[in-house]
């Protein structure tokens, strides 16, 4: 995985982001919110569970859920591949902090960016909703949309992640 330096500018305002791909898109997710990733494996389903809750996996003992990323966001069904892999994050949902699985397409690069080069998020023809998004980097001709973890997860729709862990 590559690492890539931010652009000139206040060096104090420097993140770091783990890059992923969802549906040929780009995502950034702060790496204080990553805390591993794993090789795609199968989960075990929950009865009635919801449809972005992909099931659980054992994680060092403990069970994990893991949610589908592309079902949260409302993009088709992910055909999995070689490069299918699981974040394992820590995000804060009501007052707890939970840790959870989030499918994802692939792992691109490990980016340290400087917030003041990070646009706003564009109203404008986003297919994703823009609350979960705190702006928008472009590198290489692509954008980046950069999540904010803790609002993905915090809707109520997530709700149930925090009832099953």
């Amino acid at each position: 995985m590559e690492r890539k330096k931010a652009e000139s500018g206040n060096l104090d305002n420097i993140e770091t982001y783990l890059c992923f791909e969802l549906n040929n898109e780009l995502f950034g997710a702060n790496v204080k919110n990553v805390f591993n990733i794993l090789e795609m494996t199968e989960t075990t389903k929950v009865p009635q569970s919801p449809a972005y809750f992909s099931g659980l996996i054992n994680l060092r003992g403990n069970s994990l859920p893991v949610v589908d990323l592309r079902i949260i966001f409302g993009m088709s069904d992910l055909k999995f591949s070689n490069e299918t892999c699981i974040l394992v994050l820590q995000v804060k949902i009501g007052n707890d902090e939970v840790t959870l699985g989030a499918i994802v397409d692939s792992v691109k690069e490990v980016l340290e960016i400087n917030e003041d080069l990070i646009d706003s998020t564009p109203s404008i023809g986003s297919n994703y909703r823009s609350e979960f998004i705190n702006g928008v980097w472009k590198v290489n001709e692509r954008f980046i949309m950069l999540l904010d973890l803790n609002k993905v997860f915090a809707s109520k729709d997530a709700i149930f992640i925090n009832e099953v862990n």
